[in-house]
C-alpha cells in the first residue's frame, strides 16, 4: 500500500490519493459518521470523480476514528420525511448515492474501521468487497426503528448470503463480528492490525500490481452479476473486455516477461 500523495476534503468526506488508488472517509466521527443525505451526496460524487479517471485501480471507503464505519441515516436530517412522496424521494436519492459505488467502473473497497449499522450496513454491502476489522460488527437494524431496509441494501443482502441468513440478520437486528462475517461471506478479509498494518496491505497488495483496465473489466463483470444479466449479456461484457485487455500493451508486457523466464 502506497502513502498517501495527495489530499483534499468536502464538508463531509476526506479524499486521499494514493499511488493507483483513492481513499474517501466518511469524515463526521463526533456523528459516528452518520449518512445524511448531503453526505450520501458528497461520497457519491466523489466516487464518481475517482471512478472516472482512467489512472485510478481501485476506491477504499472507510469512516473516521475507529468506533463506526457508518451509523446509517441521520435520523434529524430524515426527521421531516413524513408522507409518501417523501419516503419515495428519500429512498431514490439515497439509492442513488450508493448506486454511484455499484456502478463504479473500478472497485470499491469497504474498510470497516468500526460498526456498519442499518443504512451505514446497506452502504458496505454496496461496494464490491469488504474488509471489517476485527472490533467492528455490522448489522441491518433498521427493524429497530420499525422500519426496514431502504437504500437497495436488502437485495444487496440477500443476494450476497442468501436469504436465510440474510432474513435471521435483518429479523433478529444482529450484530455480526468479523470472524462471523468472514464465514458467511459478508466480509472478504478480517483486518487485526489496523489501516496501516499488515493484514490490509497483503490484500491490497496484488490489487496494486493489477493493471487498471484489468480491474475495470472485472469490475464490469460484477456489475453484470448485481444487475442479474442472463448468460449471454455477461458473456459479451465478458469478451469486450477481453478484447480491451488482451490488445493492450500491458498484456504483451507481462506474456513475454513470462516466456523469458522459460527461455
Amino acid at each position: 500500500m502506497q502513502a498517501s500523495t495527495k489530499q483534499g476534503s468536502g464538508e463531509n468526506v476526506r479524499i486521499d490519493e494514493r499511488s493507483g488508488a483513492v481513499w474517501i472517509t466518511v469524515d463526521r466521527a463526533q456523528k459516528h459518521n452518520a449518512l445524511a443525505r448531503p453526505v450520501l451526496n458528497e461520497l457519491a460524487t466523489a466516487v464518481r470523480s475517482a471512478g472516472a479517471r482512467e489512472d485510478v485501480r481501485y476506491i477504499v471507503v472507510t469512516g473516521a476514528g475507529d468506533k463506526y464505519f457508518a451509523a446509517g441515516g441521520d435520523l434529524r436530517d430524515l426527521a421531516n420525511v413524513r408522507d409518501e412522496a417523501a419516503v419515495m424521494a428519500m429512498m431514490e436519492e439515497a439509492a442513488a448515492a450508493l448506486d454511484a459505488i455499484r456502478h463504479c467502473p473500478v472497485p470499491v473497497i469497504a474498510l470497516l474501521n468500526g460498526d456498519a449499522i442499518g443504512g451505514g450496513a446497506e452502504l458496505a454491502l454496496a461496494c464490491d468487497m469488504r474488509l471489517q476489522s476485527a472490533h467492528a460488527r455490522i448489522g441491518y437494524i433498521q427493524a429497530k426503528l420499525a422500519i426496514t431496509s431502504a437504500w437497495g441494501g436488502g437485495p444487496d443482502l440477500f443476494q450476497l448470503i442468501g436469504p436465510a441468513h440474510a432474513m435471521r440478520m435483518m429479523s433478529r437486528c444482529e450484530l455480526v463480528g468479523a470472524e462471523q462475517a468472514l464465514a458467511w461471506g459478508l466480509a472478504d478479509a478480517v483486518i487485526r492490525d489496523g489501516a496501516g498494518g499488515d493484514d490490509l496491505k497483503a490484500f491490497l497488495e496484488p490489487l496494486d500490481a493489477c493493471a487498471p483496465q484489468v480491474l475495470r473489466g472485472i469490475k464490469a463483470q460484477a456489475i453484470a452479476a448485481r444487475q442479474g444479466a442472463g448468460w449471454k449479456a455477461h458473456r459479451a461484457v465478458e469478451q469486450q473486455h477481453l478484447v480491451r485487455t488482451w490488445l493492450h500493451d500491458d498484456h504483451w508486457a507481462a506474456s513475454e516477461k513470462l516466456l523469458s523466464k522459460g527461455s
